[in-house]
Order: C-alpha cells, then structure tokens, then sequence
C-alpha cells in the first residue's frame, strides 16, 4: 500500500492498519533480538558505546544500536509505543518522510549520548527515535487523549511537555539509572529542530542530480554560441539552450 493511501485512511483509535515503514522497523528489531539471543556478542557490536564512535570511528554504532534491545520487556515497550504513534504519523506524513524523521531523531538521541558524563554508558533501544515519533504526535494532534501512566488523561500536547520535562529531569541523574534518559531528551530536542527548520519538506543538501544538469546545459549553451560565432552567425539571431 502506498503511502498515499495512509494519508487517506482515518483511524479513531491509536495505531491502526500497520503502515510500510513502522512495520519494517518493528521486523528489523525482532530479527536483531533473536539474533542477539543465538549469538549473544552481536549486542556489543551493535551498541552504542561512545568510546569506540569517538576512539576509533565506528560510526555504524550511530545506527544500529536503534535495533538493539536488552530484554523483551525492553523490545516490546519499545515497538507498542512506534506501533501506536509512528503508524498515525505515517498516514499523516507519508512514509519517506517518517523514516527520515524517524532516524535523525536517531542520530540525534546518539549525539546527546556522546557527550560526558553520558559517554561512559553504553547505549541501547529505539526509545530515542521513539521519544521525537512521541514530539511529532504531539505537535500534529494536540488534542489528542492519551492516558498518562495508563491513569491520567492529557491532551497529546500536555503529554509531550510532561515526558519531555520527566527525560529531562531524570537525565540529571542518569548515571544511577539503566534507562538513557538522556537519549529520549536527545530524540525529542533533535526532532523539535527537525520540524522547526522545516527540514522534512525541503531538501537537507542540493539536489546532486539536478546541479549536474545545470553544468551540463552550460556547458552545451557555451558550446553552441561558440560554433555558432564560428559559422559566422554572430549578427544573427541569439539562440538560448534550456
């Protein structure tokens, strides 16, 4: 199903029909799971250990500890909560760009992560994707019900701001924790910018292909005027290539 047709459907519950690219995300994370259970050292290739990005460049570990998680307990939290808000965002956005949104809150969750006294952990789950998929929820629904702690009804809006200040507050202390408080606050405050700037309807970096058109074509304008003074044409009508 395109993602043209998400955009169309209307759901009245969280979730719904399971969308393209929250499906391939949730796929991924139970393929990895089950094979961190048969070969058990693919959790500490995968992780996000500050050390070895900062020390010896494995950049990779930038990405796929977002596929890595601890205990089931930690997958399935993890998936329910992608599977309830990154589906409606989907339909809502298309799905080219909620996975691109998706992973620079990614990457910025990691980039927090990074910095001491955060990068003597070693960092793993999706949360931190998750956590900005939460922000766009928000900001696109507002007045949306959730049930915080299953309890409290809130506004999408009022939510958002009490998790937000909750990843804040605990990541002053997140030395004591097992959970990355401060990889949520990165995927939230790297998601904000994220729709702040407009970067999801515009291009992050020049169209490649469309600048070595340009070349081309003045290239191929030069060329013409050039063969066109040499035939003598030069008080005859200017030609232009477009």
């Amino acid at each position: 199903m395109s993602s043209s047709m998400y955009r169309r459907q209307v759901t009245s519950a969280f979730g719904g029909p399971l969308t393209r690219a929250v499906k391939y995300i949730i796929v991924a994370c139970l393929v990895v799971f089950f094979l961190q259970i048969i070969f058990p050292e693919l959790t500490f290739w995968l992780a996000l250990d500050p050390n070895r990005v900062l020390s010896r460049f494995e950049l990779w570990r930038l990405v796929t500890w977002l596929f890595v998680h601890g205990d089931p307990l930690h997958l399935i939290f993890n998936m329910l909560m992608l599977f309830m808000f990154g589906c409606e965002i989907e339909r809502h956005w298309g799905t080219n760009r909620l996975a691109r949104y998706y992973f620079f809150c990614g990457l910025g969750a990691a980039a927090f992560a990074l910095f001491p006294p955060f990068s003597r952990d070693v960092h793993i789950g999706a949360s931190g994707a998750i956590y900005g998929v939460l922000l766009a929820y928000g900001l696109s629904f507002p007045t949306r019900t959730i049930y915080f702690m299953m309890l409290v009804p809130l506004e999408a809006r009022y939510f958002v701001i009490v998790m937000g200040l909750l990843a804040f507050y605990f990541s002053l202390g997140d030395g004591a924790s097992r959970v990355s408080h401060i990889s949520h606050l990165g995927g939230m405050a790297m998601g904000y910018l994220y729709l702040r700037m407009g970067w999801g309807r515009r291009r992050l970096l020049p169209n490649v292909t469309d600048a070595y058109r340009r070349w081309r074509m003045k290239r191929l304008r030069k060329k013409f005027e050039e063969y066109y003074q040499k035939r003598g044409g030069g008080n005859g009508p200017h030609y232009t290539v477009h």
